[in-house]
């Protein structure tokens, strides 16, 4: 191999790895953030669980997040506000990164 396929591979390896690494994070996201919301719902243990799948599951419908907010934002009826609720998803984001990073 030439290095200019060495460095292709490399790039090619690296795409990979970095979106698996963000669809693992998008989908953590999602299920600390339907664990949040459960709470604000009421929900406790294995119904839990079950809504933060649900949420986690939410996200295969389009492209982005929008399909997770919608999710939420319905489920939460007025115990949310937007802001609140995007503020969230930035901030199980964060920590999911953060989690990962340190599992692996």
């Amino acid at each position: 191999m030439t290095t200019f396929d060495d460095r292709e591979n490399a790039f090619e390896n690296k795409f990979a790895h970095d979106a698996e690494m963000q669809f693992k994070a998008d989908a953590r996201r999602n299920k600390l953030l339907g664990l949040w919301a459960a709470g604000l719902m009421g929900l406790e243990g294995a119904a839990a669980e079950t809504y933060a799948q649900e949420v986690v599951k939410s996200d295969f419908e389009e492209a982005g997040h929008e399909d997770v907010f919608r999710k939420v934002s319905g489920d939460l009826g007025g115990k949310a506000d937007e802001a609140t609720i995007r503020a969230k998803m930035a901030e199980c984001l964060a920590e999911a990164k953060a989690q990962i990073m340190k599992d692996a």
